[in-house]
């Protein structure tokens, strides 16, 4: 169905489903950062008992109204209400202590601490003598663990644990504040098809008990199978909510970026050109094994499979951030050592990393000094030993004007962008050093449906532009729709190559899954 304007004003004026029962209100809340008003009279209502997501484009606010329903940050004006009493959240310790929970899509967990320690920290069970009771503490965290039906010791260290675990152990915690809200913001991001179906499982438990759920995702059909309403903020606004059930995927995106998207992936065919990486038999003991292939100038080269393939173990190695144990890589007929990343970047390889906030972004440094880093040691940008600064701002400031980066300015420190702006500015800095070839690891892992669009035209542009490209991603239609070839491997080695003609996702997964 469509939404018509009148039932969108409707919404608009009440704010949600009328005769709600409201665990949480947000009410007329405005917060400013210097150059920035991230949200201008924001409302949103949480019903108890339900699971309310909260979709918008990166930079629309969804984070930040939900960083100050956590105590992170202080609203300028407006005010939250907590089953009908309102509250001012001083901290995250007085969120939690006042029944709300979240859950960051970057996991803050302690990795060379216990699981249990890691559930318990601060509210250790003690004995007599004053002592932290770890046999009670691990007991608690088992019972925990049987009611979520999760499978994991108690006492192993964070550290050995695979990222989805983790994420589990996250979700625990929160729930073992016996909390009446619960945030969780792209907590799917890096799960398995199975881990999400346990995930749901989890979530629909917490619901039926009463607790009042809010849902941040950028992948609509999660949306369409979890959720029972949900809200949509555009450019620190609110815009509107309804029941899931009444809107389709087209509608919500029209409400998200205020325009139509109607190219998803803009594949465009261009001229297939030689050879420009080749690779054979790369190993890495332990990870990967056998792996060959070649990639072209202008081809997508697109890389499928589950998650503990080793697709992102041979882009490591490819890169020398884990230099292969044996195998050779030619680039454009030459045999390259790459033992480190250096190596690749003298060679004009670049590297988007899987994880843009651990693995990629200088957080606390500004976009400027994020995008240069790439070009220091580039001869076009010194001269008798010195980096000519002009030169090199100019060239950051005109790939940022070009890749559309929204940022009051270049001296704005990267951890205040979106997440989709601070994806633009790792891709601004490889671009700077015109790459022949371009490995992206989860390009449009966590951004918004506007800013993918964004990043597919872009990554069009460079193949037609003649760079060779390897994608990886973990979503079936980007591999699709985005590739000219792909590549499939399972437990660390390729399984076989789909053309894009003949590429379907039983055969893609058939293969995965060998």
């Amino acid at each position: 169905m469509t939404i018509s304007p009148s039932t969108m004003a409707a919404v608009r004026a009440s704010g949600a489903i009328p005769n709600a029962e409201f665990l949480l209100t947000v009410e007329g809340v405005r917060k400013e950062f210097p150059g920035v008003v991230a949200l201008d009279d924001v409302q949103f209502r949480l019903k108890r008992g339900t699971v309310h997501a909260l979709m918008g484009e990166n930079g629309a606010g969804k984070s930040t109204l939900m960083k100050i329903l956590a105590g992170i940050y202080h609203p300028d004006k407006g005010e939250v209400r907590l089953k009908g009493q309102v509250i001012r959240l001083q901290s995250p310790l007085d969120a939690l202590e006042n029944g709300i929970a979240m859950i960051h899509q970057e996991l803050n967990l302690m990795p060379f601490m216990t699981v249990a320690e890691n559930i318990w920290i601060r509210r250790e069970p003690l004995n007599k003598w004053g002592f932290v009771d770890h046999r009670e503490m691990y007991r608690r965290t088992a019972a925990l663990f049987e009611r979520l039906h999760i499978s994991i010791d108690p006492g192993i260290e964070v550290r050995q644990l695979s990222v989805a675990n983790r994420q589990m152990v996250e979700i625990a915690k929160a729930v073992s504040y016996d909390s009446d809200v619960l945030i969780m913001d792209e907590p799917t991001s890096a799960l398995t098809e199975r881990e999400v179906e346990h995930l749901f499982r989890i979530i629909r438990d917490l619901r039926a008990q009463g607790i009042g759920i809010v849902y941040i995702t950028h992948k609509m059909n999660e949306l369409f199978e979890i959720a029972d309403e949900f809200s949509v903020f555009r450019d620190g606004r609110y815009i509107g909510t309804h029941a899931s059930k009444d809107v389709t995927r087209d509608d919500i995106i029209r409400m998200m970026v205020g325009r139509e998207i109607t190219q998803m992936f803009p594949k465009e065919i261009v001229p297939i050109g030689d050879v420009v990486l080749s690779v054979k038999d790369l190993c890495l003991d332990g990870v990967f094994r056998d792996v060959s292939f070649e990639v072209r100038a202008g081809e997508i080269l697109g890389v499928a499979g589950l998650v503990g393939s080793g697709r992102s173990n041979v882009a490591e190695a490819l890169f020398g951030v884990t230099p292969a144990s044996s195998g050779t890589i030619t680039l454009n007929g030459q045999q390259l050592s790459i033992n480190k990343p250096s190596d690749a970047i003298r060679n004009h390889m670049a590297f988007l990393t899987e994880d843009r906030k651990d693995t990629g972004c200088l957080l606390l440094l500004s976009v400027l000094d994020n995008m240069q880093v790439s070009i220091l040691h580039d001869n076009s940008y010194v001269k008798n030993g010195f980096v000519e600064e002009r030169r090199v701002a100019t060239a950051c400031t005109e790939m940022a004007q070009k890749l559309r980066v929204k940022t009051p300015n270049l001296a704005e420190p990267v951890q205040n962008l979106s997440g989709g702006n601070q994806q633009k500015v790792l891709i601004g800095r490889w671009l700077l050093i015109n790459p022949k070839v371009l490995i992206l690891d989860e390009p449009t892992r966590g951004i918004d449906v506007g800013a993918k669009a964004e990043i597919h035209r872009l990554v069009t542009e460079l193949a037609r532009q003649g760079v060779a490209i390897i994608m990886i991603s973990s979503e079936m239609p980007e591999v699709l729709g985005m590739s000219d070839r792909i590549m499939v491997m399972h437990e660390g080695r390729v399984t076989g190559f789909v053309d894009r003609a003949d590429a379907t996702q039983v055969k893609i997964m058939d293969l995965a899954a060998r």
